[in-house]
């Protein structure tokens, strides 16, 4: 057990006492597919700054995708969770997909993500160039190797008329995949210029348009990831899914309930949460499948108020708080973030963070975790 000085609410301080939770260990022989979309890690000495440049500390980033791994985890890679359209740019996407592949391990699960990223949404964008923009990143994901991600557009937002060319450009994309995609139906609250997706702004008749979709092409879907933070609405979608089209939970608020299931079903994972609770997912997982349903719940049921205080609204600068916990767990040596979005989340909000991953048993070094924090409160004004 160590101590560490937090700020309060009020403007003061208050000790906390770090205590150590269990070592993660591999899992195996789940009941369900899982994916951890996975952060990056930045290069805190490259000579750019924030809008003009990425880069990337390859050898940490990668080395994380091996520890997720290593635990029985997919990646999903590519995805928002690392900062994908936050200033992870394509070019460097298409690097990162590509270097994750080489680093895999025989057998690894990974899915990454192809989008119209490259191409920036204004009133001359046409359906057709949406078309052609789709197609390129998916024909160069498909070229590294990996299964396709197929993740929302902002430019099909600004180009579509209605729900009909949705369709007509999945229908098109889907057609000319290699491998069945996983869909991901990215809400409003994750990025507000996804807004009014599928065609309506109503979540229901746009999921009407995605399952059409989805039942027209379903031989090229694999599945269906949703991260609209409404258990309802993927239980309602999930129960309309075509046979052997399966549901993702993007739900960083409800997963273990989904995950679970119910007598008519359940939802697979591919989650930004499963970055920093790898340990506790696992054996959540190995529990699952044992059929030890306290279990299950004693590892993922604490985490939740973490994840729910990390994708707090605005939901879209959650990753600043995937990156703070990896820094405090030893997968980084430092707080800096591609886009200098290591700001984004205000010191009282990290201060929170370490209180309920530490509530949750999510760290195994205390000692490390009190000497990394201390230096990132201090230069936020918190006396040790």
């Amino acid at each position: 057990m160590a101590r560490l000085i937090l700020p309060t609410a009020d403007g003061g301080t208050a000790p906390l006492d770090i205590t150590a939770g269990p070592i993660p260990a591999p899992g195996g022989g789940w009941t369900r597919t899982a994916f951890a979309a996975a952060h990056v890690v930045a290069d805190p000495l490259a000579a750019i700054d924030p809008g003009n440049g990425v880069a990337i500390d390859w050898d940490r980033t990668l080395a994380f995708r091996r520890h997720l791994w290593s635990l029985g985890l997919g990646v999903a890679e590519a995805m928002d969770t690392a900062q994908r359209g936050m200033g992870l740019d394509w070019p460097t996407s298409l690097e990162l997909i590509s270097r994750s592949m080489d680093a895999a391990p025989d057998g690894a699960l990974i899915a990454s993500g192809a989008g119209t990223d490259h191409l920036a949404p204004g009133p001359d964008v046409t359906v057709d160039d949406v078309i052609a923009a789709y197609e390129t990143q998916c024909e160069a994901v498909e070229a590294t190797g990996s299964r396709v991600i197929l993740m929302a557009s902002r430019a099909l937002v600004k180009a579509a008329k209605g729900p009909e060319d949705y369709a007509r450009v999945y229908g098109r994309v889907l057609s000319g995949l290699r491998q069945p995609a996983i869909l991901h139906w990215l809400g409003e609250m994750f990025d507000p210029a996804l807004a009014g997706y599928w065609g309506d702004a109503d979540h229901m008749a746009a999921m009407d348009t995605c399952l059409s979709i989805i039942a027209d092409n379903a031989g090229k879907v694999d599945g269906i990831k949703i991260s609209l933070l409404s258990a309802e609405k993927e239980i309602a979608m999930r129960r309309r899914l075509p046979d052997r089209v399966v549901m993702y939970t993007g739900d960083d608020f409800n997963y273990p309930d989904l995950i679970r299931g119910d007598d008519l079903g359940y939802s697979h994972a591919l989650l930004g949460i499963f970055d920093p609770i790898a340990g506790a997912a696992c054996r959540a997982l190995n529990a699952l499948a044992a059929g030890d349903d306290a279990a299950y719940g004693a590892a993922f049921d604490p985490t939740v108020p973490l994840s729910r205080h990390i994708f707090k609204a605005p939901t879209r600068f959650y990753k600043t708080g995937v990156v703070f916990m990896a820094y405090l767990m030893g997968h980084q040596d430092h707080f800096t973030m591609v886009g200098g979005q290591e700001s984004a989340r205000s010191t009282l909000h990290l201060a929170e963070a370490i209180r309920l991953a530490n509530a949750a048993q999510l760290f195994t070094d205390p000692e490390d975790v009190v000497r990394r924090a201390r230096p990132v409160f201090q230069a936020r004004g918190v006396a040790a």
